[in-house]
């Protein structure tokens, strides 16, 4: 049966999807997003209000979860320096290895698991603008929080200044808290392994990672519970939204294509026309003239000539003189 489409839609572009295009794509986004960041910080006051409001909620609730843990990461250095190691660098190592395996391995789901990561770090970008946020660690010491990176610093490349290095502090947003893009990285980063690893040890990995990660931000002090909260809802969003934006880009890609790409004449798309690559077609001699060695043939009055055959299997052996 032939393909038809419906009528007002636009085919989507069949591009083989290249690393040296999605690299910098990918780059330009992070630092889009990072540039974000920056330019959303809002007034401390309110950023501490907010975080002081999540955290009167989460007590209402009974889901602080935060002191205790707070309280044992920094009680225990053999937990609390790997959870610091953990927060400071998986979130920028374990993403992009899943994105460039996903590239290599499940080339076919890479376009729809990057456009879902992208369109939910926007929405976080969105988050950071409307609610900045105070984390648990920069709030007065009277709230009970101790900042476990300030503390166990000398073990690692961070200082006082979330999981920046030393002396970059004043290139993130400290109070950019709500949602916890760590937890929303860990879970996309989790459903990735657990739908396409293949292996229970991938498997266990994609449900370890995001529980983890979740621990982790909270016992530093980095996050509310909350926060993780809305991390995953982010992520829920970009997952619902995703079809909708790899629509709108393959409409644009289709148009922009149709624009810069130079339009073929009838003439030149035509059988035998200009351009064909079929040299000999539509060709034909003129009155009277004949190929080398082909032997005229005269009809009497009423004759036809045969028609050609149409198939080399379709002659018949002339009979003999």
């Amino acid at each position: 049966m032939p393909h038809t489409e419906t009528p007002g839609t636009e085919a989507a572009p069949k591009t083989r999807l290249r690393w040296w295009t999605e690299l910098p794509l990918i780059l330009l986004v992070y630092a889009c997003y990072s540039a974000g960041r920056l330019l959303v910080r809002g007034d401390v006051s309110d950023a501490v209000d907010h975080g002081l409001a999540i955290l009167d909620i989460e007590k209402a609730f009974f889901l602080n979860a935060e002191h205790p843990l707070n309280r044992l990461f920094t009680s225990q250095p053999w937990i609390g320096v790997p959870a610091d190691f953990w927060y400071a660098s998986l979130h920028y190592v374990v993403t992009p290895a899943i994105l460039v395996w996903i590239f290599r391995s499940r080339a076919v789901r890479y376009r729809a698991a990057r456009t879902w990561l992208m369109t939910s770090t926007f929405i976080g970008l969105i988050g950071f603008t409307l609610l900045p946020t105070c984390p648990p660690r920069l709030l007065d010491a009277s709230h009970g929080f101790v900042d476990t990176m300030a503390q166990y610093s000398s073990y690692g490349w961070w200082g006082g200044e979330a999981s920046a290095p030393r002396g970059l502090g004043g290139m993130t947003n400290q109070y950019a808290a709500m949602p916890s893009l760590h937890v929303g990285w860990a879970l996309w980063c989790g459903v990735m392994l657990w739908r396409y690893g293949g292996t229970r040890t991938a498997k266990a990995a994609g449900v370890v990672y995001p529980l983890v990660t979740t621990i982790v931000v909270m016992g530093t002090a980095n996050h509310y519970f909350l926060d993780a909260v809305a991390g995953a809802a982010v992520m829920g969003a970009g997952l619902l939204l995703t079809p909708y934006v790899m629509r709108i880009a393959d409409r644009g890609r289709v148009r922009l294509v149709a624009r810069f790409a130079p339009s073929a004449t009838p003439a030149a798309s035509a059988p035998g026309g200009a351009g064909s690559p079929i040299v000999s077609g539509g060709c034909q001699t003129s009155t009277g003239e004949r190929f080398p060695r082909q032997r005229e043939q005269r009809f009497g009055p009423g004759e036809e000539p045969d028609p050609a055959p149409s198939d080399a299997g379709d002659e018949t052996p002339a009979p003999a003189r």
